[in-house]
């Protein structure tokens, strides 16, 4: 019915995209990590994990020291916790930590065993009862839009206008903000916020202050960078790090 593996990485190691036949529940006990799959990428901090289906071709970053706890679930079981066809990043309560550990310590669930598919069960109920967390980015296809989004990503608290941006990127701005809109739902400013509230969540899982998250968001004032955070995710910064039940919003 399931099988675990459980490993340790240091902060910076990249798994290279990968696809592989079973469905997937990625946990790190410790750490963080990013999750690239297609157009999306995810950021899984303490107390989330993410549902990651089969044959979806995926990416992992780490970021602190992670402890990594994944469970695989074989396509083919019938669930509606493994039915969704994207991937998810999902809260996890005290709870369902408890059953992916167990699972981990007994290695794999067998459905001959009476005790197992009964910790089988209840795991799947946890599952499809997860709260679902908006800690998605979406990136635009169109080549031009995604070297603008590249650049962001790769200096998220620059100071760079859209006319600037679009410049360096061969486009003109009407049509940068217009692709955005278009390819991930979000116009540009929000997108580059969003992008930035993220990567400040990779600095505080590290251990970093709330003022260190802010600057690395490119906020020079650490209230405003709560504010902002807080509009876009529902709770505050160390909210969203200690709370495995923070009501998160889009």
């Amino acid at each position: 019915m399931a099988r675990s593996l459980a490993t340790t990485y240091g902060s910076g190691y990249v798994i290279d995209t990968h696809c592989h036949p079973w469905h997937q529940l990625l946990y790190a006990t410790t750490g963080a990590m990013t999750v690239s799959a297609g157009r999306m990428t995810w950021m899984v901090p303490p107390l989330r994990a993410v549902l990651i289906p089969s044959g979806i071709c995926h990416s992992i970053r780490m970021w602190g020291e992670v402890a990594m706890r994944s469970l695989y679930f074989p396509a083919s079981f019938p669930a509606p916790a493994l039915s969704v066809p994207e991937c998810r990043v999902i809260s996890v309560t005290p709870l369902l930590r408890e059953l992916i550990l167990r699972t981990v310590e007994l290695t794999a669930l067998d459905s001959r065993v009476e005790s197992e598919t009964r910790l089988m069960n209840v795991l799947m109920d946890e599952l499809h009862a997860a709260s679902i967390t908006p800690l998605v980015l979406p990136m635009p296809v169109d080549s031009r839009a995604l070297a603008a989004a590249e650049r962001v990503l790769k200096d998220p608290a620059a100071e760079m206008s859209l006319d600037v941006l679009a410049r360096q990127c061969g486009v003109g701005s009407r049509t940068l903000e217009r692709l955005f809109r278009v390819e991930t739902g979000l116009r540009f400013g929000l997108w580059r916020q969003k992008a930035r509230l993220l990567e400040s969540l990779r600095v505080l899982v590290q251990g970093e202050s709330v003022t260190d998250a802010a600057l690395e968001a490119g906020y020079s004032s650490v209230s405003a960078y709560i504010a902002a955070f807080k509009r876009t995710f529902g709770c505050t910064p160390g909210a969203l790090v200690t709370n495995p039940t923070a009501d998160l919003s889009v």
